[in-house]
This record gives structure tokens, sequence and C-alpha cells, in this order.
């Protein structure tokens, strides 16, 4: 990547190619997030853009990836519709509230005249402009009235009008960029996006691809002399492109620091009075979490401090935290969805084991094990259906619950459930008619669909967020089950049921930093070593197309490939070239896909739903999947379609197959971590085959690399709202 520098921004708006802009949309589009190259804080959150093809979170912002808008709405169209009618009804009750927590007295310099800026702000005693330079005022929308109606299903946002896209295009074409971008910049920046992206040509930022240095040549083309890299313009531009990319890494915030040192490295003069310009203006928001309380023993003296409260008094205080509206409202709404149904359930003593009874005590609990952990809460559902509650769980996978669980209704998909394709109905006020709902795969949760879900919940629900804490986290940004787990807030059982067979030592191991070799007589695990990744690319193929199925009687649909990334000689897509080749030949009539091909959808952002190909018509792709039969739109296809029989681990996390395949060449070893051997070795049911060419880097991985942290507002807010002595 070619960083800008010197006086003004670089004039290349040659660089903002279509093919350099749709091949980062779809590293970001396509469906799952793979951490192949793990990072965080400031280099994940600056450097995103030179690391998508490791990194490859998708679908980060849901716009339209490749034509102008579609005329109709699509899935991620109406479930994006859902999450912004989530937050405007969020912000509208918060709005209501009296004025902010006072904390964060201990800052100083920079920080502290943020919050006080921001205090004054949002208490009315002073405009964003009293304390910074003065800034043009940026159109917001009004908010909606508040309403307690939860709606069922999602309005439809308006299309782009064609009067619309034509000034798009005319305004892209000046700047040198192409003029199939107009959809996507129509999506983001909304009716009047020419205006809009002639005032402020940065804000081409908003749309998925387009990294800083194009739309540095892009605003040089428009405004010629006049632009700079110590544009404010730039420098909002950039902050809120730092805050979005370091959501690709799943944070849902950056402290100060590392937002400034990312400006650095984008030439920015002053990042501190960039910083300082974006809040100001509205465009990013500044958090200081109170810390919570601690008790006094009570044998300390009458006024005497305890020792922690000294401890705190001499040490350093948690630095704010910059984050976008969206993620904060998110966080929000969920910490006070999951406190209201805490507050609302009426404890009662069930019988039965340790989860029954905490269940019947609380409305929030949390249940922790490995696959045949998940028989637990299971029976915990089946049981408070005799009780004659209205009981649901709900799973990540399309594909997980079994046939006459998904016959009764009584296991569905979270993303059926919320966009009600499935599930029960809901009550007068737009609510699921649930007295319990179980949540498998709760580790897959991000943060807004985590606060969809729990906005839905009627007052008195029990709530049960299960699964495997060792798994990688969600495919979007937050750390829901984490941070729920590490605030301490509700009871949390830990399942002592291990996972059987050989295939459940290893992966035991893998949980607690060990390689082990297990004993497989049934070939339940078989290592395949390679010299490089042409070879790992055959030796794949011969796997699912002969020896798989010839040792153990399964089909090659009944195998998934699971490697470290999309790139590479041997990731996803060298590995589905050759995978089509053999097992399902043809010219690629649709778009590069043919019926029975094996496919990845991702519909909405940080989803991944697999299929197979159908066929196609008029309106898109047909696909047969777990949830049904899904029409992709044609203008989707390249963005948010791929073949599918070889996924990423972020891909795979919430499924199970009878056979998998990981793939681990020789350049794989810097995406691997423990976590994400666990969560790859992890799928299998019946076979695990490891194609192995990184030596010893695989069994240190294991042991010395955990998962990067994810910066994130989930945890103190929930022990802001719940304080309570910890309950085990």
């Amino acid at each position: 990547m070619t960083e800008p520098s010197g006086e003004t921004a670089p004039e290349a708006p040659e660089d903002l190619d279509q093919d350099a802009v749709e091949e980062d949309a779809a590293e970001q589009e396509a469906a799952g997030r793979e951490d192949a190259a793990p990072s965080s804080g400031t280099a994940g959150a600056t450097e995103a853009s030179e690391s998508v093809e490791s990194a490859g979170t998708e679908a980060a912002d849901g716009t339209e990836a490749s034509k102008d808008a579609a005329p109709e709405l699509s899935e991620a169209q109406a479930e994006l519709a859902a999450q912004r009618e989530l937050r405007a009804r969020i912000e509208a009750r918060k709005a209501e509230k009296s004025g902010p927590v006072e904390s964060g007295g201990k800052l100083s310099g920079t920080a502290a005249d943020l919050l006080a800026a921001v205090r004054a702000v949002e208490g009315g005693s002073a405009s964003g402009g009293a304390f910074y330079a003065p800034a043009p005022e940026p159109p917001r929308a009004p908010r909606p009235p508040e309403t307690t109606v939860r709606p069922a299903a999602p309005a439809a946002p308006p299309a782009p009008t064609a009067g619309a896209l034509a000034g798009v295009r005319e305004v892209l074409a000046r700047g040198g960029a192409p003029e199939t971008l107009a959809g996507q910049v129509a999506a983001a920046l909304g009716e009047q996006a020419a205006e809009a992206l002639t005032e402020d040509p940065w804000r081409l930022l908003a749309v998925t691809g387009v990294r800083p240095e194009q739309a540095d040549g892009f605003a040089r083309a428009l405004l010629g002399g006049a632009c700079g890299p110590d544009d404010p313009r730039r420098a909002v531009a950039l902050t809120v492109w730092l805050l979005d990319r370091a959501a690709l890494q799943g944070h849902t915030a950056l402290t100060l620091d590392e937002v400034a040192a990312g400006l650095a490295r984008h030439e920015v003069p002053d990042p501190e009075k960039a910083v300082e310009t974006a809040v100001s203006e509205g465009a990013v928001l500044v958090f200081q979490e109170e810390e919570p309380e601690e008790a006094v023993p009570e044998d300390a003296e009458e006024g005497e401090p305890s020792e922690a409260a000294v401890a705190n008094d001499e040490g350093p205080v948690e630095p704010p935290l910059l984050g976008l509206d969206r993620y904060a409202l998110a966080e929000e709404s969920l910490a006070d969805g999951l406190a209201r149904l805490v507050r609302t359930v009426t404890a009662e003593e069930w019988d039965g084991g340790e989860l029954e009874r905490a269940v019947g005590g609380h409305g929030l609990v949390l249940h922790t094990g490995g696959e045949a952990a998940r028989a637990e809460p299971l029976a915990l559902a089946a049981a408070a259906r005799e009780r004659g509650l209205r009981v649901l769980v709900t799973v990540h996978d399309a594909e997980r619950p079994g046939d006459e669980e998904r016959a009764a209704g009584t296991t569905v998909p979270l993303a059926a459930l919320l966009s009600g394709t499935a599930g029960p109905g809901r009550d007068e006020e737009g609510a699921l008619a649930l007295d319990l709902l179980v949540v498998l795969d709760a580790p897959q949760l991000d943060v807004e669909t985590g606060a969809m879900l729990v906005e839905a919940l009627p007052d008195g629900c029990r709530l049960v967020l299960g699964g495997d804490p060792e798994v990688l986290g969600s495919a979007g940004p937050g750390a829901v089950f984490a941070d729920a787990l590490a605030a301490r807030v509700c009871p949390r059982v830990a399942s002592r049921r291990p996972d059987p067979g050989p295939l459940g030592e290893l992966v035991s191991g893998i949980g607690v930093g060990e390689l082990n070799q297990v004993e497989a007589p049934g070939k339940e695990v078989v290592i395949v070593p390679v010299r490089d990744a042409g070879e790992a690319v055959h030796r794949t193929v011969q796997l699912v197309a002969d020896s798989v199925p010839r040792a153990f009687g399964l089909s090659p649909e009944q195998t998934r490939v699971i490697t470290v990334g999309h790139g590479g000689s041997a990731g996803t897509r060298a590995l589905n070239t050759a995978l089509k080749q053999r097992l399902n030949p043809g010219p690629g009539r649709f778009g590069g896909y043919d019926p029975g091909d094996r496919v990845a959808y991702a519909p909405a952002p940080g989803r991944t739903v697999t299929g197979t190909v159908l066929g196609a018509d008029p309106e898109g792709l047909r696909l047969s999947t777990g949830e049904g039969e899904v029409v992709v739109p044609k203008e989707r296809v390249e963005s948010a379609l791929r073949h599918g029989w070889a996924l990423t681990a972020h891909q795979a996390a919430g499924g199970r197959w009878p056979a998998v395949v990981v793939v681990l060449p020789g350049d794989a070893a810097p995406g691997l971590s423990r976590p994400w051997v666990y969560t790859a070795f992890g799928r299998a049911e019946r076979h695990l085959s490891v194609v192995h060419g990184v030596d010893q880097a695989l069994p240190r991985s294991v042991a010395e690399v955990l998962a990067p942290t994810r910066t994130t507002r989930l945890r103190p807010l929930l022990i802001g709202l719940l304080a309570t002595p910890d309950e085990e």
C-alpha cells in the first residue's frame, strides 16, 4: 500500500480502478471472517486494508457490492433495516434519559478535553463548536417517535432513484472513479449522495473496499490544490474508516491513542486535533466507563478506604474509548435488555440438575462446554416444555437442527428466528411469545445480532446463552458471550461432560494448549504430510473425492474442507476451484456457478449460509440451503457468494460435518492460533484429516498463540447495571 505523503494528497485517481475495489469488497462482503493474521489494537485498526486477505471479515457494512442498488428488498437489506430501526428506537429512548454519567475525573489533556466537550454537548450547555474549530454540522435524519411496539418485519429501505444514481455517476466520473460504484455510494450516503460526495470527496471511504489512498486520489481530482493531508474532512473520514476497519477485527471501540496512531500512519499532521474534529462533528463518540465500586470489608475501620480503592487512586485510569454510534447503541441496548430480563423474571425453585436450578431462579444463565455439553441445554428445554413453558432453542448454523427438531419447530436457526420466517409468533407488543429461549453457539453472537435478539424478548423471559468459550469469536464486531462471562453478573454453569472418542480427546487437549497424539483405531484422525501448497491442494481433492468416501462411506457433500484464508495458493479460492473441477465440472454459466455447486452465501454481515446451486432465473441464482430455497440477486452474486466445498474456520464455526479436512500449507503458519485450531479440528463428527505442511508451527501455535483481545464496552456496561456478589 502506498501511503499519502507530502503537502497534498497524491494525485492518483487512476488507482481507484474497479478491479481493486471489487477485490477488496469481495474480501469483506463474502461469507465469513478469518483471522489469518491476528492483530489487535492499533495494528488491527490501521492496517486492516492491507490484511483483508487474511482477516477477511465479511460484509462489514451491508452495502451492495458491485452494480447499482437492487430495486427489490433483499434479505440482507431487510436485516440491515431491522438493525437501523432498532438503533433508532434505542437512540430515542436514550434521548429521554438525564445527563451523562459523571466519570473520568482523573483524566487530563486531550482525553479530559474530549470528555468535557461531549458532556457539555450532551447536556445542552454548549455546542460542539464551542470546544473545537467551527465545522459544518452534518445532516442528521430526524429521530422517530418512541414506540413500545417491536415490528415483526422491517420496512423496506427506499431504493436510490434514477436521478440520484445519475448524479453520483457524474461525480464519480469527474473524480476518475468507476461509475459502477454509484449504487454503493447512493446506498451509503442516501438520496443526496452526489451533493455530499462533491462537498466531501473523502466520504467515498464509506464504500466497502475503497482505501484511503484511493479516496485521496479521488479528492485530488475533484478539488485540485484545495485539499491536502490536513483537510478536516479527510481527518473525519479517516477516523470513521479506522473504526470501521477495527470492527473487521471484532472491536467495537478503540482507545484515543490507537486512533491517533492510525491517523498518523496515514499522514494526518495533527492526529489529536483530527480526533477532536471527528468528535465535535458527531462522527464518532467518546466513552469513559466508570469502574464498579469495590465493597468495603466488614472489619475495616470507619472512614478507612479499602486496599482496592487506594490502589485505584494511585493506579492508572482506564483510557477513554472512541466508537461508532451503531456499535455503541447496540452494546448499550444489549446491556439494558439483559438487565431487563434479569430484573423481570420471577425466581422459582426448579428440580433437576445444576442448570435447571440456575434457570429456575434467574433470568440470565450462561452455560459452557464442548460439543457433548450441548445435550444439557437441550434437556433443559425439554424439561421446561413439560412444565408448560413456551420454549425455543436457536442455533447459529441452519444445518445444525436435526430433521425432527426442525419439523417440530423446537430448534430453529437464529437468522430465521429474527427474520420471522421460523419460531413462535409475536405478542401484542411485537415481542416473541416465549418464556425461555436457549441460544446455542452463543460465541458466534455479534453485538448487533445480540441486541436485536434481546430486544425481541418479552419481560419475564428466561435466557440461556450456551456455547464453547474456546472456539473462535463472532465474525462480526463484539464479544457478547466472552464479555458476559467476564462480567460475572449471573450464574455460570460449566458442563463436566467430555467429548467422546479420539476426536474429543484431541480437541480437549488443544483447548488446554496441548496437541496430543491420540489412538485412532478407526482412523478417526489421519495426518497427511505435504511438502508444498500444490501438493496440499492435490491431496485435499483426493481425500474429499476418493479416500474419505471409500473408507467411511460418506459422500463428498458430507465432507467440508477448512483452511486459513481465502487467498494464497491453498486458500478457499484455489481449493474450491480444484474441488469444483473434480466434483462438479461445468462452464459456470450462471456468474461462474453451475447447478450442483456447493456455495457459501453471505446474506447479511457476519453470517454464512451454505447450500447448493439449483439454477438461475431473471431474479438471480437459486440456492437450496438449510433455511429453504434462497434467491441471490444477480447484482450480489459476485460479492456475496463463493464456492463452498472449502470454508474458512470463521465460516465453519457454527457447523459440524461427518468428515472434515483441515488444510495447513506452509504459508498458513502465521494465521494459526489455539482458537483457530480448536475450532477447525472440532468441526469433525466422525473423521478428521489434517493436510499438514506447517511442521512445528502447529504445536507451537496451540501452546502459545491465543486469540487477540477485542476492545469492547459490554463487560463494564453489564457490571454497572448488574453488579452483585459473584454467583458461581
